[in-house]
């Protein structure tokens, strides 16, 4: 959430930021309510004022035990109704207010390319050589089902489209991706947390999903509860309402989770696979930092983020998104992109964002200064660590044989036991 005294004082630029993104707000409403908000206060502390003042006199006629005139009593009264009636105002301003800004993205950083769509976003690096079959590749959902590892027929009708049943060597495989993304992390210094699924109104307003995405995530409307898109969500609310050391920080967290997503307004694309479907298991690194750090932390994330990839030995590239195409609370991100063999092109495997105060604002995380003692938002940042249904999808796609065979990446067999998946 943007800061109302920030759009205050830099209008301009915000605007500019929001056409950026290609967004068409107009911010009339929120600073005329703005200054109708301030205007109410400062009644309201007069009044206060003036209600002390009176309850005072009230007070020392009775210490005196003389009794208050009703006129003194009656005015007494007048100023608490008065009170009371701004503040209900004052009030629905403020949530007015509050609602408005919650459905404001973020402003990028100055760093971030201005663009239209991902069409506009800079390919920053690639990192090894695609991998090019001298027979025609298969796509993975073929080869999975072929080698009787996915099933998305008996996943339709258990749950419907954009599900998939994983059987046989496929759970191995699946197993073993997220214990190698996670024991991976770990040695880069994340702690390891599992936190729930299912999270309240405010975790998910926190994280910036609620209120202008709802339509995007599955909500037990009885419990008034939310399946997480990402853990992204939970294991950031972990510090909602708290203040940090900054000697603690950057902390350091990996967690895997089941993510939920309806895909609203994606019909179409991706239908076939396991690249866009409703639950699919992710590997998400997250960090709080100090605010003087977080842009060479999110440098550090995309590090991280790639790592799992090029041990596994799965070529990659690094784009800097622009303007256009980054996500609603993000300030930068980066997306990493793996080789397909099949798509004979490269598909998101991983977005490392650094959200700067957005979230932090939101859910009210801040950091004291050891020195000063002065307290401020901190910044968080997350990204996957990365996609496993995606890893999968690459695995069988990038290492496939001839035969029909799929070969298993030297770092995962450990957790295997196997080491190539043949044809049954």
């Amino acid at each position: 959430m943007l800061d109302i005294k920030f759009i205050r004082e830099n209008l301009k630029a915000v605007e500019t930021a929001m056409k950026n993104r290609n967004q068409n707000i107009s911010f009339d409403c929120l600073l005329a309510w703005d200054s109708e908000r301030r205007v109410a206060i400062g009644e309201i502390e007069q009044l206060r004022l003036k209600r002390n003042q009176k309850s005072e006199e009230v007070g020392k006629l009775k210490r005196e035990k003389q009794e208050p005139s009703p006129d003194l009593l009656a005015e007494v009264n007048e100023i608490r109704d008065t009170i009371q009636e701004l503040e209900k105002g004052l009030l629905m301003i403020e949530n007015q207010m509050e609602d408005f800004l919650l459905r404001i993205p973020n402003v990028p950083d100055e760093s971030v390319p201005v663009g239209k769509d991902e069409k506009d976003n800079k390919i920053v690096r690639f990192i090894g050589d695609p991998i090019r079959h001298s027979f025609k590749a298969k796509a993975h959902w073929e080869i999975g089902e072929k080698l009787g590892i996915l099933d998305f027929a008996t996943a339709s009708k258990i749950s419907g489209s954009r599900f998939t049943v994983i059987k046989n060597e496929g759970c191995a495989l699946e197993r073993a991706i997220i214990n190698f993304f996670i024991d991976t992390h770990k040695e880069r210094g994340y702690s390891e947390i599992m936190t729930p699924y299912l999270v309240n109104r405010l975790s998910m307003q926190g994280t910036g999903q609620l209120p202008k995405f709802e339509e995007d995530a599955f909500k037990c409307s009885e419990d008034d509860l939310y399946l997480i898109p990402t853990a992204e969500v939970s294991v950031t609310n972990i510090y909602r309402g708290d203040v940090l050391e900054d000697t603690e920080l950057p902390k350091k967290y990996v967690s895997y989770s089941a993510c939920f997503r309806r895909e609203a307004g994606s019909y179409g694309k991706d239908t076939k696979g396991l690249i866009r479907n409703h639950q699919f298991n992710k590997v998400e690194i997250v960090k709080f930092a100090k605010p003087e750090n977080s842009m060479s932390e999110l440098e550090a994330l995309v590090l991280d983020a790639g790592n799992v990839l090029e041990k596994l030995g799965l070529p990659y590239r690094v784009s800097l998104l622009c303007t256009g195409d980054m996500g609603f609370g993000s300030a930068k991100t980066y997306d990493l992109e793996v080789w397909l063999a099949a798509d004979n092109g490269y598909r998101e495997i991983s977005s490392c964002t650094n959200f700067n105060d957005f979230q932090a604002r939101r859910m009210d995380i801040k950091v004291k200064n050891s020195q000063t003692k002065k307290r401020e938002f901190l910044h968080t940042l997350n990204g996957s660590g990365v996609a496993v249904g995606r890893t999968f999808a690459a695995i069988l796609e990038n290492f496939q044989q001839e035969d029909g065979s799929v070969v298993i990446p030297e770092v995962l067999r450990k957790y295997t036991g196997f080491d190539i998946i043949k044809p049954k």
